[in-house]
């Protein structure tokens, strides 16, 4: 006879003993993981340094407003160019030469005015009208360098010294910039109708040399490769979309507002449809499967017959066309067998399964219970989104801080093409004493960058990291402690042995109460470890983007094969968490031991813990799409006017899918909200319920806490106290 070989129970550590002082969660506790706790509060006093040393050195107005040659913001209140708030540059195809991408500068001067050109013009045929109309210098001297007013100097001088363009092109802002105005028509790309033009320069350019140009501009300033003519599309759809919320916010905000009383109602009925659901669910699922199995031996028998659908799927090999496979009798017989065999699996599973099925689902009902009792945690999802909302604001301010804290670097641009001087920095102060004027003539000192040569600014990039680091340490402390605080206040209702009556007053309060006074040190802790290895995730997707035109192999599959296994560490460690800000929550250990304890307990339970796991995330993932797909139907019906109750209430819209896609995304996002916190309570009550099997056994002294649905299912009774003598 072959031995069997059994795991110890031991393994999985030894199970809860009994604590008849235990009646839930601990009151009389201390302060845990003390030494990573003043770590954490370092580092968020080292957050506000770094935040205060960015706000000195750095200059939003870099990334607001563009900067001409001279180094000046154009639209800034308070300074001479507040009524020019668009950069305008002399001669854009300067900006169609590759260097341009090298060296982060277009080599044209670059001025502020207060609208673009809408004509085509030359300084030459400006010099020539003028004689005749004085209003051609009047509208051409607008875009020239403020304080030349001479329209007689000669053509050469006036470009060799860059006072004014050599020709104006019919343009419109975007992103504060002057870009040519292009127009497609009938697949031809136009500007004000015409595809060539005059340089002023005496030769005659396409269309197409402007978009060049515009594009490296765009790829300077953006940091994309995509085309002017895409963006400036985009753009005009951007303002639609706009208007459209413009006109819509108000119904969007009542579909809200909808999904968030649905998404009540639907955890607070749970109670009463859980069990529905899922034996409907599951039953339709083994129906749906039945019926594939019949179909599949439909076909397999028709095509028995037939003297082509005998041929075997090695015989005709790899097909592009996927029909021709369904022609063959061999393809469904595979089908058929596949199907009977997953539903062999699902019978099987139901029948070894159904009392763990059904233990979760007095779960399920029971979570919607507790919920009811303590509403206010319905509500604690508005205090999570508040703190992320800090963090996140100060993250994003921090991080524009630290991109425009450089100083102006000014290099030297000559119209010259063999200036040895081109591109080297210079100071503007000094550089009309230098001799680089008469070896270069018409070159000057104008604003290329922001940058910097101290230690800050070679450091910037490392302070960026930094700043995104301790970003993710915020967010996920922030996120733990709302599931350690509805933990607490959950697992009070659990171990209330007479509900409501012993459920203690304000659960929630007290529970987070708990975790900020005794477990920031905890919470930390476990967030720092996730945010680690969210940290190296981002870094990876950063390098995949930066590989993806890379031609190594290997060098892509290594890391894919990180991203996977991060991802998967990511996901291990947030389940880990999750149960351990549980097992802090009730009995008020470091994380480490709750992490262990919370794991061992788990693992004691394994299928117990994969039946409620499945079984909870499918019906909340169901419940979201009937929430936002009802809501999104609703709107649906709305906003194309066809509720002719309402019809004339409608807003006139571009796109009506604007409002519909937002409130589709935003009913989801609510319900998301809502079902977390069920999610939550449902996890700790499953904990709650584990360590009651363990620690209790029904009697006087010890009787289980767990409802008696759960008792029936599991065959365990409370032995009943004798009543004491009446006096």
């Amino acid at each position: 006879m072959a031995r069997k070989t059994e795991i110890p129970s031991s393994y999985y550590g030894e199970p809860q003993k009994f604590d008849p002082t235990f009646r839930g969660p601990i009151h009389n506790r201390s302060c845990t993981d003390v030494l990573c706790c003043v770590i954490f509060i370092i580092v968020i006093l080292g957050y506000i340094a770094l935040g205060t040393v960015a706000w000195i050195h750095g200059d939003p107005r870099k990334v607001v407003y563009p900067t001409d040659s001279n180094g000046q913001f154009c639209g800034q209140q308070g300074t001479p160019h507040a009524n020019k708030a668009i950069l305008f540059y002399f001669n854009i195809l300067h900006c169609a030469n590759p260097a341009v991408l090298i060296n982060l500068q277009c080599p044209t001067t670059q001025l502020c005015v207060s609208k673009c050109p809408d004509r085509f013009a030359t300084y030459t045929d400006m010099q020539y009208n003028y004689r005749f109309n004085k209003s051609y210098w009047e509208y051409y001297r607008q875009f020239c360098k403020p304080g030349f007013d001479n329209p007689w100097k000669s053509v050469a001088q006036v470009l060799r010294d860059e006072d004014c363009p050599s020709m104006l092109v019919p343009s419109r802002p975007f992103l504060q910039r002057c870009f040519p105005d292009f127009i497609t028509r009938n697949g031809t790309l136009t500007v004000a109708n015409k595809t060539n033009f005059q340089d002023g320069l005496g030769k005659t350019r396409s269309v197409t040399d402007l978009r060049d140009a515009a594009n490296r501009v765009t790829a300077i300033q953006q940091g994309t490769e995509s085309g002017i003519t895409a963006l400036l599309d985009a753009k005009e759809v951007g303002i639609k979309i706009f208007e459209d919320y413009a006109s819509s916010w108000y119904w969007i905000l009542i579909g809200l507002v909808i999904t968030m009383v649905v998404s009540l109602l639907f955890i607070l009925l749970l109670r009463f449809t859980a069990g529905v659901l899922l034996w409907l669910v599951i039953f339709g699922v083994i129906a749906a499967v039945g019926y594939g199995i019949w179909h599949c031996y439909w076909e397999y028998s028709v095509l028995q017959g037939k003297p082509d659908a005998d041929v075997t799927i090695s015989d005709i090999g790899f097909q592009t066309d996927f029909r021709v496979y369904l022609q063959l009798s061999q393809t469904w017989l595979i089908f058929m067998i596949s199907l009977a065999v997953i539903e062999a699996v699902i019978v099987l599973m139901l029948i070894f399964l159904r009392r763990r099925v059904r233990i979760a689902i007095a779960l399920l009902k029971e979570g919607s219970k507790a919920i009811g009792y303590i509403m206010s945690t319905l509500f604690y999802p508005i205090i999570t989104f508040f703190l992320l909302a800090v963090c996140i604001a100060y993250w994003a301010v921090t991080a524009v801080f630290l991109a425009s804290s450089g100083d102006a670097v000014y290099k030297v641009m000559s119209t010259q093409p063999k200036c040895q001087y081109a591109n080297l920095t210079c100071d503007p102060e000094t550089f009309n004493k230098t001799n680089v004027t008469k070896v270069c003539p018409g070159a000057q000192c104008t604003f290329a960058f922001y940058g910097g040569e101290s230690v800050y600014h070679r450091y910037i990039f490392i302070l960026q990291l930094c700043n995104l680091l301790i970003f993710l340490w915020l967010v996920n402390f922030t996120i733990a402690l709302g599931q350690c605080t509805l933990a607490g206040a959950f697992a009070s209702y659990y171990w209330a042995l007479k509900k409501p009556a012993d459920i203690p007053a304000c659960p929630l309060f007290a529970s987070f109460g708990r975790a900020i006074r005794y477990h920031t040190g905890s919470l930390a802790f476990g967030a720092l470890i996730l945010s680690i290895v969210q940290f190296f995730r981002i870094i990876l997707e950063y390098l995949d983007r930066k590989l993806k035109g890379a031609h190594n192999a290997f060098a892509r599959f290594l890391l894919c094969c990180l991203k996977c296994c991060f991802w998967c560490l990511e996901h291990f460690i947030k389940f880990m968490n999750r149960n351990a800000y549980i097992m802090i929550a009730i009995y008020g250990k470091n994380f480490c031991t709750s992490a262990r304890d919370a794991f061992f307990l788990l693992m004691r339970n394994v299928v117990r813990v994969a039946v409620l796991d499945k079984v909870t995330d499918f019906l909340l993932f169901l419940g979201k799409l009937l929430i936002s797909g009802s809501v999104g139907v609703l709107a649906f019906f709305f906003f194309t006017r066809k509720i002719p109750v309402i019809q004339e209430e409608v807003p006139s819209l571009n796109y009506y899918w604007v409002p519909l896609l937002t409130v589709i995304f935003g009913s989801y996002l609510v319900a998301h909200g809502f079902f977390n916190v069920y999610a939550m309570c449902v996890d700790t009550l499953f904990l709650c319920f584990l360590v009651d099997l363990e620690k209790n056994n029904g009697s006087a002294a010890r009787p289980y806490y767990m409802s008696s649905e759960l008792r029936s299912i599991l065959n365990k009774k409370n032995v009943k106290r004798q009543s004491g003598k009446k006096k």
